[in-house]
């Protein structure tokens, strides 16, 4: 038991920095090749941030662990708003001053009933998969159109989250290389260990992909969050984890199909509607006063507390 825990947390630790030298490493090819900041700071950061929930969600497809690969997507969303939005505002109440966090949010909603409709069947099929996709490069495009008519203020603040090029093309290529095997491994590590843990202890693999896999692969998200609403940049913190939330659906879940059919497995419409019930709420808080205060991410918090706490008692 205790080798098995040090491993997945050796897992996670391998996805982690994995995915911070795969975003520095791409963040340097990128300016290298002549790509602005802000489309760094739009692609980059916000493939990086999620790359650890693509290869869990793959390697547990390929596994045969569906309900990891799928519990992994819809708790790592869960958890970005209830959890890590909710932890990121009680630190410090963050303002939103971006239309493109505004169009967002309701995008976010969108893509979160079009996940309710293709599992609708019990399962994402590669051609459902394929769509879901084609809809991330639709709103990448989007996003990055949006972007150039913010303000330059806010321009500014998406480019800074780009990590600046201070190394040369080849030390950014041993950047990716070195992230992207810290990855693979990282997640291969991650689901065995995981799979193992709920065995023995009983656990339903569903339970353990929609709260510790979930909590891990979204420590990305968690960092660069709660980095960006202490510098005050309100839009970062929270565009961060609606666009990460939008990107698990489209694009980590539509890919994994797209390659690995996927079964709904035991994941049950009552983890759906929480995903899609914070989302509406978060969305709501967002929309009603442009700010998220310690009372919002208070009550974000305690409605993550009840339902894991759920999970492991039901």
């Amino acid at each position: 038991m205790i080798v098995t825990i040090a491993l997945g947390m050796a897992g996670l630790a391998m996805l982690y920095f994995g995915g911070e030298s795969l975003v520095r490493g791409a963040s340097v090819l990128a300016s290298r090749l002549g790509v602005s900041t802000l489309a760094i700071g739009l692609t980059v950061v916000a493939f990086g941030t999620s790359a650890p929930e693509l290869v869990v969600s793959l390697n547990a497809a390929f596994s045969g662990a569906n309900d990891i690969s799928v519990g992994n997507v819809v708790g790592s969303n869960i958890a970005n708003i209830a959890l890590i939005l909710g932890l990121v505002t009680l630190l410090r109440a963050t303002t939103v001053e971006a239309k493109i966090v505004r169009i967002d949010a309701p995008i976010m909603i969108a893509a979160s009933f079009a996940l309710l409709a293709v599992m609708a069947n019990g399962s994402v099929s590669r051609v459902e998969g394929s769509i879901l996709v084609l809809g991330l490069i639709g709103y990448a495009v989007f996003t990055f159109w949006e972007a150039k008519r913010e303000s330059p203020l806010v321009r500014e603040e998406i480019a800074s989250a780009a990590p600046h090029a201070t190394t040369d093309a080849r030390t950014g290529g041993l950047l990716v290389l070195v992230g992207f095997s810290l990855l693979v491994l990282g997640g291969h590590l991650l689901v065995t260990t995981a799979v193992a843990l709920a065995t023995s202890l009983g656990i339903s693999q569903a339970t353990i992909g929609l709260t510790i896999v979930a909590i891990g692969t979204s420590l990305p998200e968690f960092a660069t969050s709660v980095v960006a609403s202490l510098r005050g940049q309100g839009d970062i913190a929270i565009g961060n984890i609606v666009g990460s939330n939008i990107f698990n659906i489209l694009g980590i879940l539509g890919l994994t199909a797209a390659v690995h059919p996927l079964e709904r497995g035991a994941i049950t419409w009552i983890d759906f509607g929480t995903m899609i019930g914070v989302a509406c709420v978060a969305t709501i808080f967002i929309s009603t006063r442009l700010r998220l205060g310690r009372i919002e991410g208070g009550l974000l918090l305690a409605v993550y507390m009840f339902y894991s706490g759920w999970l492991f008692v039901g």
